[in-house]
C-alpha cells in the first residue's frame, strides 16, 4: 500500500512542479516589460528602459499627450496605455539587449494585451498596433496590422524580409494575393471593447542559414497560424531595431513584454494565465 502511494506521488509530482519551472524559464527569457501603470517607460529591461518617439532630429523621450494617454485602473493588469484617436505619436523602445536583433540567427517573442472593436474604433487605413522596424523598411519589417478596406477587418501578423524576396515583381504589398504574402491572416479575430485579447507573436531563426526560420501568431492562447517556408533574411544595420507601438491605433494596450527566444505553445498559455501579468515574472 505504501509503495503504491509513493509511486502515485512521484507520478503526480511533475504536474505540480511544471508551472514553477515554466515560470522560471519565462523569467529568464524576459528582456522587457512595460506595465503602463505609472508612465511610458518600461518597468524592466535588459537594455534601455526609456520610451522614445522619433522626431526629425532623432529620438527624444516620449511624453503623454492628447494622442497617447495613461488609463489608470483600466488595464488588463492595473493601468493601460490608451490611444483615443488616430495620431502621429508612436512610442517606441530601442533594442540594445531588448529585441536581440542579429544577422545570424534572431529569435524573440512579443506579448501584448489589446482592447478595442476594430470595426467601430479604428479610422480608415491600415492600423499597426505593434511594429518592429530597422533602418530601412525595404530591408525588413515586422508588424501586427488590421486591414484597411474589408468589413470586418482582417487581423494579420507579417514578417517581411528583404523586399526582393517577398515582392520580386515590385508590385507592392497590397497587390500581392493574401496567400502569397509572408503573413498569418485571421478573418474574425476575437477583439472587442468589453474584453482584453492576449496577442503573442514569435520570431525564430530569422537570418539563419542553418535553421528553418518561422513566425507564429497566438490570440488568447490559441495558435492562429505560422509563417513558414520563406527566406526570412533581413539586412538591418546593427543596433537599429526598434519596437514601435500605436501606428494609427485607436484603443487600449497593456502589459507589453519581450522575450529573447521563441516561446512554445505551453509557454504562451502559461504567460496568458499569469495572475498578475508579466510582473509575476520579474524579480
Amino acid at each position: 500500500m505504501k509503495n503504491r502511494l509513493l509511486i502515485a506521488a512521484l507520478l503526480a509530482a511533475p504536474a505540480f512542479a511544471a508551472p514553477a519551472a515554466q515560470q522560471s524559464a519565462l523569467a529568464r527569457a524576459l528582456t522587457l516589460h512595460a506595465s503602463f501603470d505609472a508612465g511610458l517607460d518600461a518597468d524592466f529591461a535588459r537594455g534601455d528602459k526609456a520610451c522614445y518617439v522619433r522626431t526629425r532630429t532623432g529620438l527624444v523621450p516620449a511624453a503623454l499627450n492628447e494622442e497617447v494617454k495613461l488609463a489608470p485602473g483600466a488595464g488588463r493588469f492595473g493601468g493601460a496605455l490608451h490611444f483615443p484617436k488616430k495620431g502621429n505619436t508612436r512610442p517606441l523602445f530601442k533594442d540594445g539587449g531588448v529585441l536581440g536583433y542579429n544577422a545570424t540567427g534572431w529569435s524573440a517573442t512579443v506579448s501584448v494585451w489589446l482592447r478595442l472593436d476594430p470595426d467601430k474604433d479604428l479610422e480608415p487605413g491600415y492600423c499597426d498596433p505593434v511594429q518592429i522596424i530597422g533602418d530601412d523598411g525595404k530591408k525588413g519589417f515586422i508588424f501586427l496590422e488590421w486591414s484597411k478596406d474589408e468589413t470586418p477587418r482582417f487581423f494579420r501578423f507579417a514578417i517581411r524580409p528583404l523586399q526582393h524576396i517577398w515582392d520580386p515583381q515590385n508590385v507592392g504589398w497590397a497587390a500581392i494575393p493574401f496567400e502569397k504574402r509572408p503573413m498569418v491572416q485571421v478573418a474574425r479575430a476575437p477583439f472587442s471593447r468589453e474584453a482584453w485579447t492576449h496577442t503573442v507573436f514569435t520570431l525564430e531563426n530569422i537570418n539563419s542559414k542553418a535553421a528553418k526560420p518561422t513566425g507564429r501568431l497566438w490570440l488568447n492562447g490559441k495558435l492562429q497560424g505560422a509563417i513558414e517556408n520563406w527566406d526570412l533574411t533581413f539586412a538591418w544595420a546593427p543596433d537599429t531595431a526598434q519596437l514601435v507601438l500605436g501606428a494609427a491605433y485607436v484603443g487600449h494596450l497593456d502589459d507589453l513584454a519581450v522575450f529573447n527566444r521563441a516561446l512554445n505553445d505551453a509557454e504562451v498559455k502559461a504567460l496568458m494565465a499569469l495572475k498578475n501579468g508579466v510582473r509575476d515574472l520579474r524579480p
